[in-house]
């Protein structure tokens, strides 16, 4: 099992040994996002699809415990997006039609949109965004159909190895944008919701 381990976090934390050229690094470019955000007193609104929206579900909760005014696209209480806001959204192959859709609405909306992607050069969302956060991981679009060169099966099967990047992303960005805002393990703490 440690083997087993070890192996698939080698292959998550290989991404970001991958350039990013010419796009920024992710984590700054989050963080500087970010940053913004919270000093213009604005909102962040997130949205993917699939295990990709699970990743953003997981950081808007930790956007939140940050102190910022964090909000799901899918959610009944979410707010309309407005000029000083920030849409991040996630398409790991570079497109799906309901993100598409969403980065539009936003921009035409004022709002900045960073999408995050693994393919920004083939992708149809890259057109609706003022910033794009290039994560280099194999996506279900560029997984070879699922075998690896030697017919064997992948230890991180379509679009694994990108989410499980986005995950650790995410973390990293919480860690530094916490560093940033001054944020202490105590501050934190105290919002997470106590209706457990």
């Amino acid at each position: 099992m440690s083997r087993l381990s070890s192996q698939i976090c080698n292959q998550i934390s290989s991404v970001f040994s991958n350039p990013t050229d010419p796009y920024p690094p992710p984590l700054d470019l989050l963080v500087t996002e970010l940053t913004g955000v919270s000093r213009r007193g604005a909102r962040v609104f997130l949205h993917g699809v699939g295990r990709e929206g699970l990743m953003l579900k997981a950081f808007a909760m930790r956007l939140f415990h940050l102190g910022l005014s964090s909000h799901l696209v899918s959610d009944m209480t979410t707010p309309p997006i407005s000029s000083p806001d920030l849409l991040i959204a996630s398409a790991g192959p570079g497109g799906f039609s309901t993100v598409d859709a969403i980065c539009s609405v936003a921009k035409s909306a004022g709002a900045k949109v960073v999408l995050i992607t693994a393919q920004p050069e083939t992708g149809s969302c890259v057109k609706h965004a003022t910033d794009v956060c290039y994560v280099p991981a194999q996506t279900m679009a560029s997984d070879g159909g699922g075998a690896t060169e030697k017919g064997e099966r992948p230890l991180l099967p379509m679009g694994s190895v990108y989410e499980g990047a986005l995950f650790v992303l995410f973390e990293m960005v919480v860690y530094k944008l916490g560093e940033v805002l001054g944020e202490s393990p105590e501050s934190i703490r105290c919002r997470h919701t106590n209706l457990e």
